[in-house]
């Protein structure tokens, strides 16, 4: 049975996804029969599984948490707000005990026992148990059963959003439960609940967080659900490439005849049919990103009704499709920015009311693509960040800065390690941990991140992110006997200096172009590579903008505009400084991709004595 154990907990995911996604949604006043139907089909199905395998913690709580859904969709038992919190803490609890049993770490029994009394109590007295499900726990597992009682281990369920990672792992921001309890809880059990289900404890120090973070992300779904015509689209292109590979083979058997027309044809319809069969198999680990925006309609409400705020979540863009390794990556800066816009940007209802704003305030989550790039935007209508009171806090850090650089050089500084302008310390922010983590985060999967803030208005946070992690839009460039790519998203123009553009000051070359100094890094000299051009006015210079700094990058020579599949080299060789990968190009070399974050480390700040042009 070990062979179905990965199906069931893909499947157990999606079935509590849907269950959180069904009840946040759902209208206590007049609630959808259908829905209720689905989040029952959801237990019941979660139960008959793990009935099969033996998974007992899963089972126990599914089996009463079944009960009152039953009763609910029944008419027999009247939802009310703290019925349906507590269906969201059952929620939560079934996630961590599926992940408990993914990873083959031991349950938490106790929590799941606590879970279980907060449902009982909360199941009418006089009704009786509801009796359906007691004889179907393991059976017709691999049957065709009906409707309601279909437990849909193998079957689609339209309803199901498929996500493959927990909601409430990998946040490690904050001190506190990434779910927080959405009302104040009324007996001691709930309580026990709450502390159960924080994520980790408070007193647990930071190489621990990440060591168990990183142990629950090493437990994530591999498997991806593909749509069935991206895979006959996969079949259709390999028949063509094998017809012109076949087409290929007997033209060059034929070398007595003039063939090097049909040789050419071939070739071109084999360079297309490879480009096709790229795009399509990639074209497989792309999802929508709504597999992540799903997930923050339960972070946005628990976390406003913590704060007494009130705060409304509009998702837009949810069907853009972007890589599957970006999306599990986005998940930890997404939550921090979203929840910091709620405890920063967003205020109190009385306060917007007094300003002449709505009491409800509305934080936007967008997707787009634009060209090679996902563009990811939080939105929010709240605050704004205050330009006097994070020069403040930076000159009360220590950080050298130009009192007046423009505002969007200001907001940068918020990404400064230990950086906030919190004015007291909450258990949700205001501890200087986590702008600064958010930034790396996104740069490690090759994007940025850029701030618009208006004082009163509101803040816009754009991450831009590549398509793929897989390939690259790059410019291949020469240094000695070396070829290097550039990514193209970081490049701004490129041009050959004159010698009037060029400045040495303090033993460092600058470049003047654009009404401003660019820092120049002579990349020969980075990468150790002798018979290389070293006057820039005799060199060409790339303008590398990336999400640090902007330089120069000095090279020989331009080879032109390259897509790229990135190889790990630090996964056979080791971690080189200013390279991100490798690939292969067309005559069987290795080319490096270069790391313009690791070489904008590189670059000193600037002088005092250029902040002037002569």
């Amino acid at each position: 049975m070990e062979q179905f154990h990965q199906v069931f907990f893909d499947e157990s995911q999606e079935h509590l996804d849907t269950m959180e996604q069904l009840l946040m949604e759902i209208d206590l006043s007049s609630p959808d029969m259908e829905a209720l139907n689905s989040i029952f089909r959801a237990a019941h199905s979660i139960k008959g599984g793990s009935g099969i395998f033996g998974f007992d913690g899963l089972s126990g709580l599914t089996h009463v948490m079944e009960n009152l859904l039953d009763k609910a969709r029944k008419g027999e038992q009247q939802l009310s707000r703290e019925i349906v919190d507590h269906l969201l803490q059952t929620v939560d609890v079934l996630k961590t005990t599926l992940d408990n049993y993914r990873s083959e770490t031991p349950i938490d029994q106790k929590q799941i026992d606590q879970a279980i009394v907060v449902l009982e109590e909360t199941i009418a007295l006089e009704a009786e148990p509801s009796q359906d499900s007691d004889n179907e726990q393991g059976f017709g597992f691999f049957e065709s059963e009906s409707e309601e009682q279909d437990f849909g281990f193998f079957t689609d369920e339209p309803e199901s959003s498929a996500q493959d990672q927990d909601s409430s792992d990998g946040f490690g921001f904050f001190d506190e439960s990434p779910s927080p309890i959405a009302a104040p809880l009324t007996n001691e059990n709930q309580t026990k609940i709450a502390e159960n289900t924080t994520s980790m404890p408070k007193d647990v120090s930071e190489d621990n967080q990440s060591a168990v973070k990183t142990k629950v992300a090493g437990t994530e779904s591999k498997s991806i659900r593909v749509d069935t015509a991206k895979v006959d689209l996969l079949v259709n292109l390999i028949g063509e490439l094998v017809i012109t590979q076949s087409m290929l083979a007997m033209i060059g058997k034929n070398e007595g005849e003039p063939e090097s027309e049909k040789l050419e044809q071939g070739l071109i319809e084999l360079e297309r049919n490879t480009r096709e069969l790229q795009e399509a198999v990639m074209s497989m680990r792309m999802l929508p990103v709504s597999f992540v925006f799903n997930r923050f309609p339960r972070l946005v409400r628990d976390l406003a009704t913590k704060l007494g705020k009130n705060v409304e979540l509009c998702i837009e863009g949810g069907t853009t499709e972007i890589d599957k390794g970006l999306i599990e990556k986005l998940v930890d800066p997404l939550t921090h920015l979203v929840r910091n816009s709620i405890d920063h940007g967003i205020e109190m209802p009385d306060k917007r009311f007094a300003q002449g704003k709505q009491e409800t305030g509305v934080i936007t989550l967008s997707a787009a693509q634009r060209g090679g790039n996902i563009v990811i935007s939080i939105i929010d209508d709240g605050a704004g960040l205050n330009r006097e009171r994070i020069l403040s806090k930076a000159t009360e850090n220590g950080l050298v800065y130009d009192p007046n650089m423009p505002d969007s050089k200001v907001w940068e500084l918020i990404f400064e390690a230990g950086f906030s302008t919190a004015a007291e310390v909450t258990d949700v922010s205001g501890r200087g941990v986590g702008m600064d983590v958010v930034r790396r985060n996104i740069e490690s999967i090759g994007g940025r991140i850029e701030i618009e803030s208006t004082l009163g208005k509101g803040s816009v946070f754009r991450i831009h992110l590549p398509l793929t992690l897989a390939i690259v839009d790059g410019m291949c460039v020469s240094v000695g006997d070396q070829i290097f790519v550039v990514p193209l998203v970081n490049i701004v123009e490129s041009i050959q200096p004159s010698k009037d553009q060029i400045k040495v000051i303090s033993n460092d070359n600058l470049l003047w172009i654009r009404e401003q100094y660019w820092p120049l890094i002579q990349l020969h000299k980075v990468m150790e590579i002798d018979n290389a051009i070293s006057e820039p006015d005799k060199a060409i210079v790339v303008l590398i903008e990336s999400s640090k700094k902007r330089f120069a990058l000095l090279v020989d020579g331009l080879e032109g505009q390259q897509q790229v599949v990135i190889k790990s080299l630090e996964k056979h060789y080791r971690r080189v400084t200013g390279v991100a990968g490798a690939t292969i190009m067309g005559d069987g070399g290795v080319a490096m991709i270069l790391d313009v974050e690791s070489l904008a480390g590189l670059v000193k700040p600037p002088s005092k004595e250029s902040n002037k042009h002569d």
